[in-house]
């Protein structure tokens, strides 16, 4: 009865017209989903369901924060979440076959007959694509990264020579398997 049942909407029960629902999302959201890029979620997911007669609108509004990672320099950074998204369900009779056949990733099909409609995975996904693609420290008020100067001196140095990257002949004692096919 858990988690999945509070992601559970009994739609046949609900008048014709806008409903609204607030999920508080935290860490122990994900666990059903495997390992995650971050930790220390704290969002709020707010849905309006527009019910109609064979479908229903559902609009998505995410906001919050997750603790990561700078992509740049590794220093622990929160990530501000904020995003919408939209959704049209309708209700057919053969949903597996048209879901397998819709091209618009914001149309999704169940079977008429159903009566709750399931939104969790639908805010997992919603979630991570609120989360930035690059995550990176932000610049202090003299317009200055305030990534780990440290990291930043060590990927400079890298750019500047490559060739003192060390172990850089990884593949020194491959060159005794090249003619291997030739002498079996």
């Amino acid at each position: 009865m858990g988690q999945n049942r509070a992601f559970e909407i009994a739609f046949v029960g609900l008048k014709p017209g806008e409903h609204e629902f607030e999920y508080r999302i935290e860490d122990k959201f994900f666990s059903n989903f495997g390992p995650q890029d971050f930790s220390n979620c704290q969002t709020t997911v707010k849905l309006r369901l527009e019910k109609n007669q064979g479908f229903m609108q559902l609009r998505f509004d995410v906001d919050g924060t997750v603790d990561s990672q700078c992509d740049r320099c590794g220093n622990p950074l929160v990530v501000q979440l904020w995003d919408e998204f939209n959704l049209i369900v309708k209700l057919v009779d053969d949903p597996d076959a048209m879901n397998s056949n819709e091209e618009d990733p914001d149309i999704y099909y169940i079977d008429r007959n159903e009566s709750h409609l399931s939104v969790a995975a639908w805010i997992y996904e919603f979630i991570n694509l609120s989360i930035p693609l690059q995550k990176i420290c932000k610049e202090n008020e003299k317009g200055e990264s305030t990534c780990n100067q440290k990291v930043l001196d060590q990927l400079k140095k890298f750019r500047s020579n490559p060739n003192e990257i060390p172990n850089q002949n990884i593949w020194k004692g491959l060159d005794k398997f090249k003619n291997f096919d030739e002498e079996s």
